[in-house]
């Protein structure tokens, strides 16, 4: 367990320093997600999405996998590196679209369509990995749903916007787990067409994670890297953002002189378009993670490798 009252006293003024030193001594990697923040992404030697992200965690030669995130990523850092140190900066850095899918009561929703198979959304816990046939991200989540035979029937979980986008897409009929995001659904539609007049030439661009009356306002709909792609290339100066807003550092640096405008939530005066378990990690605690090499993701090894496979076939189909 991560315990928060370890000495801290002893932390070096130089953070950025002392965790490059501490990377080398321990041959480590430092994996981002791109809702980290600025300062986080900017030390990190890979930043991206899940999907590029599990790529790297699949094929890293490092002893030791720190993972900028949260608890999900850095299980399936776990799982699929099961011999390395895998280490969160904070273990309260959860999910809650992992926690609306209790794996007790998926095991009963999947037992009641038997002749279905399960793609999970990685944004899941290992347990629920284990119950699946395959993992997807919302980069190849519509691929690899039309890699499956139409008389195949198809369990989607946890995201129900990204399962009805992605049925949509695909144009098949998914049996949907309803979980969800509490950053995606707190965008406003009215806010965002209130926005959208204000930038009239402003190009809108979502998450699929978001919910459907905001998607029809999205001039694209992608992963958060190919938001990130679609923002360099298009030749619009001006975006409105509609997701966790930490993707805009990155936007900033790929494109500075154009403008990214991150959507507002739905409530006044709070900060609930950044996802809060995100946020959790710190240089401070990177440190520490790194120094007392802790906290570990440890699960079973039974749990691991049901996990994995799921996750393999993922990477096979993408």
């Amino acid at each position: 367990m991560f315990v928060t009252d370890r000495p801290t006293s002893n932390i070096p003024t130089d953070l950025v320093a002392a965790i490059q030193a501490l990377k080398q001594e321990l041959n480590a990697v430092i994996l981002a997600h791109y809702y980290q923040e600025a300062a986080i992404q900017d030390i990190a030697d890979f930043i991206g999405d899940s999907l590029e992200l599990s790529r790297r965690a699949a094929s890293t030669t490092a002893d030791v996998i720190l993972f900028a995130g949260v608890h999900f990523m850095a299980e399936t850092a776990k799982i699929l590196n099961p011999h390395k140190l895998v280490l969160l900066p904070d273990l309260e850095a959860g999910c809650s679209l992992a926690d609306s899918c209790p794996p007790d009561k998926f095991a009963v929703f999947k037992a009641q369509h038997p002749n279905h198979i399960v793609i999970s959304y990685i944004n899941c816990s290992a347990e629920i990995k284990a119950l699946s046939d395959i993992i997807c991200t919302s980069s190849n989540a519509v691929k690899i749903v039309q890699q499956i035979p139409a008389q195949q029937g198809i369990i989607f979980a946890p995201d129900r916007n990204l399962g009805r986008y992605v049925a949509q897409q695909a144009q098949r009929e998914l049996v949907l787990w309803q979980g969800s995001c509490i950053v995606h659904e707190t965008f406003s539609e009215k806010k965002l067409v209130q926005l959208k007049m204000q930038h009239p030439n402003a190009a809108v661009i979502a998450h699929p994670e978001c919910e459907e009356p905001v998607l029809r306002h999205a001039d694209f709909i992608g992963s958060t890297s190919a938001l990130l792609k679609f923002s360099q290339n298009d030749d619009r100066q001006s975006f409105i953002v509609v997701t966790e807003p930490g993707i805009i550092h990155q936007m900033q640096q790929a494109s500075p002189r154009k403008e990214f405008i991150p959507a507002p939530p739905d409530a006044n005066n709070c900060n609930c378009n950044e996802c809060p378990y995100m946020r959790l990690n710190t240089l401070e605690k990177i440190y520490l993670a790194l120094r007392d090499r802790t906290p570990q993701i440890q699960m079973p090894e039974p749990l691991q490798q049901a996990a994995r496979k799921p996750l393999e076939r993922m990477l096979a189909m993408s």
